[in-house]
């Protein structure tokens, strides 16, 4: 039996299904414009959300590499904290507070270290530092004194002095010290006992005979001792400060990326030095008697610098400041004591030369001033172990026109004598003497090479 359908369901029918159609009609032509909205209204959030994380990373990229770190860190989370935004309907701004100016990663001067330590982890350090004094042993390749090259294998019979003496005061207080091993095979490290600056001032040798005797020296002990061809030289290291050495090991390329190179030219720029396998430390110039002091009222110079032209950061920093009367700059050696000038100043400027390492730095912490340093890219000595934000200001070369603002305005009277106090603190670290002691640069060398030998023993 047929079944009839009433007009009215066959309407409400139809009707309905022309709403739905009408209704899809309608949403699949505003979809894309709430997606458009929606997509907007993202990405707004994302840009707020992110732009601050942004300026930090673009901050952190303009930085060179020297004393990257926790300094680093903690002044990125200082701007952080900061940053004052301010969101209007349509925008916002973002205005970051300055900080006082130290260096060149920008550390802030009051909050750079809370407890004003010039150690990074002075616990740690002390720690390993026992440590490294109980265990700790370095065997050197032997040669005796009918050797022909006997004045650049072993280690001098007097008192090292010069520009270069850190070569010399090291190698002497090895071969003197607890550390030292005839025994290989209880040896964390392997010396390689050649001086750069006793083979440049040998006649036979030389600046243009270095590469080969370096080249030469390592074939044979890979030769005749097992100890380099079991890891490739990555157990060995060797001491230079003389500029030369930069290209020392140019033809013995092994040494360049396997061993330690302990050297005082620690610039990113050179294709020798690789960071944080390599070391830093200090050229010092070595001084007899007691240490002259000065209290820092009494110093009534602001900055010093003193130097040949051999490099642009010394042209521009003399261009700039020449005429000035806080900031005394001269463009060659003085004609009056040197040692008066550091002592009557309170920053004495440390700017690169031919290469980045010059003494200036141990002539300023000796003499009880604040060293301004302005050459860029580069490991400052002992960057692993002691915080230089706390007892030095290092500025690129770029803010030279703007160092007498950084060193008056933005580091007050009290900001100068905690770096003063600081300073006073870490002489210690940058001294040699004929009998080392604890803590000075003989032991802080070690302690380096410490840090770098290997966990790895081999039998």
């Amino acid at each position: 039996m047929a079944t009839s359908t009433s007009p009215n369901i066959v309407f409400r029918t139809c009707f309905s299904r022309r709403l739905v159609k009408d209704h899809g009609r309608k949403l699949s032509s505003f979809l894309p414009v709430l997606l458009a909205f929606s997509s907007s209204i993202l990405l707004l959030f994302y840009v707020s959300s992110t732009s601050e994380i942004y300026s930090l990373r673009r901050i952190s990229s303009v930085y060179p590499r020297a004393i990257m770190g926790v300094e680093v860190q903690e002044h990125l989370q200082e701007v952080h904290e900061n940053m004052i935004i301010t969101r209007n309907s349509s925008s916002f701004n973002i205005n970051t507070q300055r900080s006082p100016r130290v260096s060149t990663v920008g550390s802030p001067l009051e909050k750079r270290n809370k407890n004003d330590d010039t150690f990074h982890d002075e616990s740690l350090f002390m720690k390993e530092y026992k440590e490294m004094n109980k265990s700790l042993k370095i065997y050197a390749y032997p040669h005796n004194k009918n050797d022909p090259f006997a004045n650049v294998l072993l280690p001098v019979d007097y008192e090292p002095g010069g520009n270069y003496a850190s070569e010399s005061y090291f190698k002497k207080s090895l071969y003197e010290s607890h550390f030292f091993t005839n025994d290989p095979l209880e040896a964390d490290l392997f010396f390689l006992p050649f001086s750069i600056a006793g083979l440049r001032n040998d006649k036979r040798v030389g600046v243009g005979g270095i590469q080969d005797f370096v080249k030469n020296y390592v074939h044979n002990i890979s030769r005749f001792y097992p100890f380099w061809n079991r890891t490739g030289g990555a157990d060995h290291f060797y001491v230079a400060c003389h500029s030369v050495g930069r290209t020392a090991m140019m033809k013995a390329v092994e040494v360049k990326i396997n061993a330690i190179q302990v050297v005082c030219s620690s610039s990113y720029f050179l294709p020798g030095y690789v960071a944080h396998k390599d070391a830093s430390v200090p050229q010092i110039w070595p001084r007899k008697g007691t240490r002259p002091t000065r209290l820092p009222s009494e110093r009534t110079k602001l900055a010093f610098y003193a130097g040949a032209m051999n490099s642009r950061a010394r042209e521009f920093l003399v261009t700039t400041w020449e005429n000035d009367t806080d900031i005394s700059v001269h463009q060659s050696r003085l004609k009056t004591p040197y040692s008066e000038a550091l002592l009557e100043s309170k920053f004495c400027v440390h700017a690169k030369g031919f290469e980045v390492n010059t003494a200036r730095i141990g002539d300023a912490l000796y003499y009880g001033c604040v060293p301004v340093i302005l050459a860029d890219h580069y490991d400052l000595p002992y960057a692993d172990i002691l915080n230089w934000n706390t007892f030095s200001v290092v500025v690129s070369t770029m803010d030279i026109p703007m160092l007498k603002k950084i060193l008056l305005q933005e580091i007050d009277s009290n900001a100068y004598l905690k770096l003063q106090r600081n300073v006073m603190r870490v002489q210690k670290h940058f001294e040699w003497h004929n009998v080392s002691v604890d803590y000075d640069a003989f032991h802080m060398v070690m302690y380096e090479l410490w840090l770098r030998r290997s966990h790895v023993r081999i039998s």
